[in-house]
């Protein structure tokens, strides 16, 4: 039965607002702290990438918190967002399909970057991928006392079927002019498993510890095939992964050249009840941290 993706994308809507106002004041100054326990500032300093996870809040929102932290204590003056931009059409899903099948992304009017001051096409505008950053990225401005004024800018862009030739992405050398001096993260949810996103019910891994420690081993063959700049590959990769950072991982893996990844930390959010499937379904969230090639 085909997913009706508008429904998805309301639903998935509604369930965001739920789970931050249930979060509170409280929760969200919880997750700050406990984000604290990671000291990250120094590698976007460095020109490094920071990848946080947009699963449940209230189970990956100390991640987002951690990459808030860095951000805003490395003293880049601009911040850059590199966001997933979710296929909650038909037709994007089907260029996407499409595309990791070796069809040519310039066919598909949805080729390309958008984001907030892009003309164009805006799809962007009713994702969900960037409502915790912005939630936690609100918060410790107002926790600091820093004005708007004062906060650095951040740039949201959202790149889509970048199908293994990021080089050719339009809009890439905006992007490479845009990150030039600014600290850069992205976000991603690197590994959906399970029944409710269409694995082996006999075969599939429930999120315990040995569902965790199998995330975590596709995450990371991930990492690898993008650390030798196999774009194609890493495409193949995240179908076989469900990983929705197939575009933003090509991306600023191909702007800031040779990297080494290390996943730090890794959460879960169990999604049955979202797509109305037997459990086990669910999606792994990494905190990941990208450090230049010396």
């Amino acid at each position: 039965m085909e997913l009706d993706r508008d429904a998805l994308q309301k639903q998935v809507q509604e369930l965001y607002a739920k789970e931050h106002e249930e979060l509170g004041e409280s929760g969200t100054l919880e997750h700050l702290q406990r984000g604290r326990q990671w000291q990250l500032s120094n590698t976007l300093g460095a020109g490094g990438i920071l990848v946080f996870p947009h699963a449940g809040v209230r189970d990956c929102g100390y991640q987002i918190a951690a990459c808030v932290h860095a951000a805003l204590d490395c003293g880049a003056e601009k911040v850059v967002v590199l966001s997933v931009l979710h296929a909650f059409n038909q037709a994007m899903e089907d260029a996407r399909v499409a595309v990791a099948k070796g069809a040519d992304p310039a066919h598909s009017e949805y080729w390309g970057i958008q984001g907030p001051g892009i003309e164009g096409r805006l799809e962007w505008t009713g994702d969900h991928a960037l409502i915790s950053w912005r939630h936690f990225w609100q918060a410790e401005l107002e926790r600091r006392g820093i004005s708007e004024k004062r906060a650095p800018r951040v740039y949201e862009r959202y790149p889509y079927l970048a199908g293994g030739r990021p080089q050719d992405l339009p809009g890439i050398d905006d992007l490479a002019r845009l990150m030039e001096e600014a600290a850069v993260l992205s976000t991603a949810d690197p590994f959906h498993h399970g029944i409710g996103y269409g694995d082996d019910p006999d075969s599939a891994y429930d999120h315990d510890a040995e569902g965790l420690a199998y995330a975590k081993s596709m995450i990371e063959s991930g990492l690898r095939i993008l650390e030798a700049g196999d774009y194609h590959a890493y495409n193949r990769h995240c179908v076989e992964a469900k990983s929705d950072a197939r575009d933003t991982g090509q991306v600023y893996r191909y702007l800031r050249g040779p990297m080494r990844g290390e996943v730090l930390d890794i959460s879960f959010t169990d999604s049955a009840a979202l797509y109305d499937a037997p459990k086990p379904t669910w999606v792994a969230g990494a905190l990941i941290e990208w450090k230049l090639a010396t």
